[in-house]
């Protein structure tokens, strides 16, 4: 068997696996390759490279190694996200990809119509989240929990969310509105590096690992909006800056300061260049998060002031000098353990950087202050070097924990908002992953079992409480078996007798507690479980507890010690003593905290533990997720060694089988993801009953289409009454009872309800335009909820919106026809208005004209008969007077009866001539001639028996009346006529008085 394995078969063999080849060839011709598979879920469990590999371990047979070999092809091809059912699942490339995660790629996935059509990506994650927000019919508060081992990329995944959210929830109406989402955005995004070069560490895993837990709450509007954000953190592995584990490193912060300050920063903070920290192991190493300048500009953004920085980089250096501050044994128990000799510079550099008086400082350090009796008696005793140490220790977790808790409020405070400002938030919660390093503590116990409650809330969220919804409703359902973790629960928190309740237990016991005393109460109380494991074989006292992601074995060494986390009332009157500003904030002189930290002997209260503390925090956490619709994140990592393009199997198995991915893709891609309540399933999808033209009538709907013809239906359907009261009015269509609670039946109900939706499931093959017989069921009914796949809803809403297209434009045109009749009426009354106007108008306009023309004939007549009188009489006396001349003359003759009747007319109608006349505005010469001709009614005769000569063309004119003196102007009332007001300028041929009348006596006497 080895040598067939090894590939030395025979010929007939060898002949027989070509054929097996080609048949398996022909039976998967169909088969899409592995890595354009998007979903988990369709991947087939016979696959030609598993059946034709005999050589592969068991673990790469059936499902398992069908999904390992679609993520190992994805990734190969750089596709790092797939989908897994209700969970993605996210392969860490360990290779930077800028156009992976660019704010064009966000945008395309928040634009898009359907998201979950597109490539798998986290972004696909959010954009369903912030939808489901956005949702106007039943918004929920949405929670996103990135889980993972230690490097497998939770904190870049938590990061590229945060940037999601900022850019596609900050997208207002307004230019103001924008600059306050603009520095909301920015102030959420540089909380990421402040807390990042805080709380975060390299550890053999993982060079940026969170040494502490968050829950990041992005707080939405009703207008979906981001309007601020709070962090809240859970357990600080503050223990970190007194005690590093080999090839690990302190804090980010501690690194960034020693290797990017300033000369002067340096010689104020005591930093020289090479100097050397004991708390500061392999500073060699260069990562690509010791990046000093990233962490002030995003600490300034968020408010923290240069003054104030600077205040928190000296404490920080000050803590690093405290580090080097080593005692020597005592050789007298009575007389404090001497410091060494470099070490006494040290802790004058850690006093003046933390502004604390140096003797009081080392006293603190080396003495304990011991109340007792009745009367609360002080004694002082010395310390010894074991004592001396961790006294020193933990004066600095006690500074770094404070300053890390005061950094996360100001955060808080920059970024929070009002409470009544924001209606919905998104939940992104980012934990430490499974850690099981050679040495083990209560660091890695409480982050182990933080890991198993959220996998314990992924079970029961969809794998178990899923498959007991399914039996609940009365669905055919093959139970699944997956592995539930609540066993390793009941070890480590259970009640009455857990590990937690025994750490808690010696803690409280008033006396010392050895490594061996814990391990051998442990295993004797807690035999009886099955994931209580033991090591014989070791030498350190330790317990072995079987996670759902592997065994972990726990050294008891300082387990009770760090569960106390005791902190001497002398350290902290101590600090309360600082003169730094920063320290006088982190520790105020505050009698109820000095009468709480010295408690009576006899009223002592119940010590509260770190297990107790972290315990609280995650019951709060998880009360928080249950509130809201979880979406997860599984991150993976390929290998251990962080190298980019290795795939290791058998790692990535391991995490597949541990986090329950297997199982939940047999659970999604067997089971319907789409629940809906009858209700809310009649309420929406009634309408898809027009798109079958035999559907049954809904029990208080219209009366069938049967008997009327198609005139009669296009008809009925282009009615907007219609359409209004039947998609408008939904609740109508609904059974009569759920509108009428009293006429309640539950065999009614059911009965009404099957019908209904038998209708709407026979619109189903129309609308995947395919046959009734080749259209499986994808929609199941169960007792209270209605259960469909997500291609299922996809046409059910293709549906709807086409229903919904064919009532909007029914609607439409209805509208558009009433619109059209109502302009037509103001169309007709406005014509009718303006003739009416205009009529009016009109008439009026002729009224003025006409009492305009009777003033001006009755002013006119009596100028006339006044001019008329005025001339005669002037005439007279020249008439005399040129009689007499005649009569002398003895050439003069009588004048002709034709003369006379010229003279006569002549002295009836010079009036109207001379205003004519005047009124030929421009007209000189022989014009003007023509215009008195023409005005004057004289007979028609010879034009040289006459003559009217103006007064420039002959001298020795007489006028029949004085000239006026001075001009004459002439005042007339408004006139409709055009330039009637217009008065024309005097000029030398124009006539500029009416009783400047010039006559040629001589040849008028001779005519």
């Amino acid at each position: 068997m080895l040598q067939q394995v090894n590939g030395h078969s025979s010929g007939s063999d060898a002949h027989g696996r070509e054929s097996l080849r080609e048949d398996l060839q022909e039976f998967l011709g169909g088969e899409a390759p592995l890595h354009q598979l998007d979903d988990l879920t369709k991947v087939n469990p016979v696959t030609l490279e598993t059946v034709m590999s005999p050589f592969e371990p068991e673990f790469a047979k059936g499902t398992s190694a069908s999904v390992l070999r679609c993520l190992q092809a994805r990734y190969t091809a750089d596709t790092f996200y797939t989908n897994a059912g209700c969970t993605l699942v996210a392969l860490n490339p360990f290779k930077p990809i800028p156009q992976l995660y660019s704010p064009e790629l966000m945008q395309e996935y928040h634009a898009a119509p359907q998201p979950q059509k597109l490539k798998p990506h986290i972004f696909t994650v959010g954009e369903q989240t912030y939808r489901s927000v956005k949702s106007l019919i039943e918004p929920v508060n949405q929670s996103v929990v990135v889980s993972g081992e230690s490097g497998a990329g939770k904190t870049w995944t938590s990061r590229c969310l945060m940037k999601f959210y900022a850019v596609v929830a900050a997208s207002p109406t307004s230019w103001e509105n924008h600059k306050v989402a603009e520095r909301i955005e920015q102030r959420i995004l540089n909380s990421n590096p402040v807390m990042e070069a805080f709380g975060n560490a390299c550890t053999l895993r993982n060079n940026n690992s969170s040494r502490f837990g968050k829950f990041i709450q992005l707080q939405l509007n009703r207008a979906q909006q981001m309007t601020g954000a709070a962090v809240q953190t859970y357990l600080l592995e503050k223990t970190r800056v007194a005690c590093q584990a080999s090839s690990e490193r302190n804090f980010h912060i501690f690194y960034q300061i020693c290797k990017g300050a300033s000369a002067d920063e340096r010689l104020q903070w005591h930093l020289p260049e090479g100097a050397a920290f004991s708390w500061l192991p392999n500073p060699e190493r260069t990562l690509e998060e010791d990046c000093f300048e990233v962490t002030r500009e995003a600490m300034l953004l968020l408010g923290i002031d240069a003054p104030t920085q600077n205040n928190i980089f000296q404490a920080l250096a000050g803590l690093l000098h405290l580090g080097n501050t080593r005692f020597a044994d005592s050789g007298n128990e009575a007389q404090p353990c001497p410091l060494m000799d470099d070490a006494k510079c040290s802790v004058r550099t850690s006093a003046s950087l933390l502004r604390l008086p140096e003797d009081p400082l080392l006293e603190t350090l080396r003495i304990r202050t011991i109340r007792a009796g009745r009367r609360q008696q002080v004694f002082r005793k010395p310390c010894s070097r074991a004592e001396c140490d961790t006294r020193r220790d933990c004066l600095a977790k006690l500074v770094y924990a404070r300053l890390f808790d005061w950094l996360v409020s100001v955060i808080n405070s920059s970024i929070c908002a009002d409470p009544d400002s924001w209606t919905t938030f998104i939940g992104l919660l980012d934990v430490y992953g499974f850690e099981s390093f050679p040495t083990n503590s209560l660091e890695q116990l409480c982050i182990n079992y933080a890991n198993e409650k959220l996998q314990q809330h992924f079970v029961a969220h969809y794998l178990r409480a899923q498959q007991e919804e399914y039996t609940a409703e009365g669905l055919e359902w093959s139970t699944v078996s997956y592995q539930d973790n609540q066993t390793c629960l009941d070890l480590i928190e259970g009640s009455p007798v857990s590990i937690c309740s025994l750490i808690n237990e010696e803690c409280r016991l008033n006396r010392p507690s050895s490594a061996a005393q814990l391990q051998t109460r442990i295993e004797s109380s807690l035999a009886g479980s099955p994931c209580l494991g033991h090591n014989k074989l070791s030498r350190e006292p330790s317990f072995i507890v079987v996670h759902y992601a592997g065994s972990v074995r726990y050294h008891t060494a300082g387990l009770v010690e760090k569960n106390k986390d005791p902190i001497p009332p002398e350290l902290t009157r101590l600090l309360q003593q600082s003169q730094d500003p920063l320290l006088k904030v982190l520790f105020p002189a505050d009698p109820e905290e000095k009468s709480q930290e010295e408690p009576s002997g006899q009223s002592r209260a119940p010590v509260l533990t770190v297990v107790s503390k972290f315990k609280a925090s995650l019951e709060q956490l998880l009360q928080v997720l249950h509130s809201t619709t979880p979406h997860y994140i599984r991150c993976i990592k390929p290998n251990s060694q962080g190298r980019a393009q290795m795939f290791h199997q058998e790692e990535v198995l391991s995490q597949l089988e541990a986090c329950g991915l297997v199982e939940t893709i047999h659970i999604s891609a067997a089971g319907f993801p789409i629940r809906v309540s009858h209700r809310n399933f009649l309420e929406r999808y009634e309408l898809l009953r027009r798109l079958c033209p035999g559907a049954a009538p809904s029990p208080h709907g219209p009366p069938p289409d049967e008997g009327r013809s198609e005139g009669e239906k296009r008809r009925e359907l282009a009615t907007p009454g219609r359409w209004g009261r039947e998609v408008w009015g939904g609740c109508r269509a609904l059974p009569s009872q759920w509108r009428h609670p009293q006429e309640w039946s539950p065999h009614s109900e059911q009965a009404t309800l099957q019908a209904l939706l038998q209708d709407i499931l026979h619109t189903l093959p129309a609308l995947a335009r395919a046959p009734a017989e080749a259209t499986p069921a994808p929609v199941h009914c169960g007792r209270t909820k209605v259960f469909m796949t997500d291609s299922t809803l996809e046409l059910l809403e293709r549906g709807r919106a086409q229903v919904l297209e064919q009532c909007a434009r029914c609607i439409q045109g209805g509208w558009r026809r009433h619109r059209g009749r109502k302009q037509e009426r103001q169309r007709r009354a406005a014509v009718l208005i303006q003739a009416a106007v205009r009529s009016w108008l009109t008439r009026k306009h002729i009224q003025r004209l006409h009492a305009a023309a009777t003033v001006i004939k009755r002013a006119w007549q009596e100028w006339r008969i006044r001019m008329a009188f005025l001339a005669s009489k002037e005439l007279d006396g020249v008439e005399e007077q040129h009689s007499s001349q005649v009569t002398c003359s003895p050439s003069s003759f009588p004048l002709p009866q034709a003369q006379t009747r010229l003279l006569g007319a002549v002295t009836r109608f010079w009036p109207l001539g001379l205003v004519l006349a005047n009124a030929a505005v421009g007209a000189r010469g022989f014009r003007r001639k023509l215009v008195v001709f023409a005005c004057l009614p004289l007979p028609v005769g010879s034009p040289s028996s006459y003559t009217v000569q103006t007064a420039q063309e002959q001298a020795g004119v007489t006028s029949i009346r004085a000239l006026p003196q001075g001009s004459i102007k002439f005042h007339c009332r408004k006139s409709p006529l055009r330039y009637a007001d217009i008065c024309p300028e005097p000029s030398p041929d124009t006539v500029t008085g009416f009783n400047q009348i010039l006559l040629e006596r001589h040849r008028l006497g001779h005519v």
